[in-house]
């Protein structure tokens, strides 16, 4: 069980009940639920929301409840709760009821005045609590979703996620190569090709590469004593790379929260450790420390790319020996990778092919435990 401290009450207003109660598994949040929750905040003066999920199911309580408690954090006086719940599902059974009734009891502070839900079970719920039930939009009319529907297909329901939800849901897909292979344009051209697509995907966003941004503040500071200065007068220390790693995972995570179900990032952590193998020689326990796993990778090849010298590039002679190491590296991982080869066009293709096959793939969520007889359309 898990919950904060202390608990307060909602500010003084006519309220219909005391203490309203809310069971669900949340699996995951989506805006029924915060309809409902919304709704027994208006009526009641504190309320407990019980998460009880089964063990075998693939969201993390803790992860569910952070997302609630975000969500609803303008009415403090909504208390979330979790609690494992593994006991078999059958509302036509008075055994099975009253094991479930007993791991809710034990999540409360008192007794309840109202249950809200919108299941057809909440009538008995409320009767167990000898309390009022408060049946809120059980047709689905007013928002027409269910955890199931997320579940099967988060992409249709996108809409009705909250912003932690969808940084949750949203498969990352990362571009990296060895220096003007092309990354950064790939990024911006695929995020572009996938926002085309119209609906959910006009909200596809792509995260530029710190590293580069880093590097030409290190470029201009140098100028301002030297002006002659160029990139390879710059020097790079092991806090260095770990500033961009961890700044590339923030940046990553601020996008996935407001975009669609497709992330495209411009490099990432792991490759970061690379260039700092590139530059320092071996990368550090604390940048590898800060790679996370995306959904997929994307190696942009440098054969038949000319090097462009921007100014900011100074490896041209390495860049056969990083798309190996690229490759090397990558492969460890485990995470699918896509190598991009060819003009152009051929290399947005092969991206947009990579990225349709992900989505294909589904998110492959554990079903909750089986309901003898229930509504599953939470």
């Amino acid at each position: 069980m898990s919950a904060p401290a202390p608990r307060p009450d909602r500010p003084a207003a006519e309220s219909r009940f005391g203490h309203g109660l809310v069971v669900g598994k949340f699996y995951p949040p989506h805006a029924g639920h915060h309809h409902l929750i919304a709704t027994a905040a208006a009526a009641c003066d504190r309320v407990t929301v019980v998460v009880a999920p089964s063990s075998v199911e693939s969201i993390p309580l803790e992860l569910r409840l952070d997302w609630l408690r975000e969500v609803h954090a303008s009415t403090p006086w909504v208390w979330f709760v979790g609690v494992v719940d593994d006991h078999p599902v059958d509302y036509a059974d008075p055994v099975a009821w009253d094991a479930h009734c007993q791991v809710f009891r034990a999540a409360l502070d008192g007794p309840v005045d109202a249950v809200f839900s919108s299941e057809r079970y909440g009538d008995e719920l409320a009767r167990r609590f000898s309390a009022t039930h408060v049946c809120v939009d059980q047709a689905r009319s007013t928002i027409g979703v269910s955890g199931t529907k997320v579940r099967a297909d988060p992409v249709s329901q996108w809409r009705h996620l909250a912003p932690p939800v969808r940084a949750w849901f949203t498969r990352r897909v990362v571009v990296v190569g060895a220096e003007s292979t092309g990354t950064t344009t790939m990024a911006r051209a695929l995020a572009e090709a996938l926002r085309g697509d119209g609906g959910v995907w006009t909200q596809t966003r792509w995260v530029p590469e710190f590293g580069r941004e880093l590097t030409q503040r290190k470029l201009t500071a140098l100028r301002r004593t030297d002006p002659g200065a160029s990139v390879f007068d710059v020097t790079w220390s092991r806090e260095d790379f770990v500033e961009v790693a961890e700044t590339q995972n923030r940046a990553e995570d601020d996008a996935a929260r407001s975009g669609g179900p497709i992330l495209v990032c411009d490099t990432d952590a792991a490759a970061t450790a690379v260039w700092e193998e590139r530059y320092l020689g071996s990368p550090s326990v604390a940048t590898l420390a800060a790679a996370r796993r995306p959904d997929l990778y994307l190696l942009t090849d440098h054969e038949g790319v000319p090097f462009e010298d921007d100014g900011l590039r100074d490896g041209e002679h390495l860049r056969a020996w990083m798309t190996g190491r690229f490759r090397e590296v990558l492969r460890d991982t485990g995470v699918p990778v896509r190598e991009l080869t060819g003009p152009p066009e051929v290399r947005l293709a092969t991206a947009r092919s990579a990225c349709a096959d992900l989505v294909a793939g589904g998110w492959r969520l554990a079903p909750p435990l089986a309901e003898a007889g229930a509504d599953r359309s939470r």
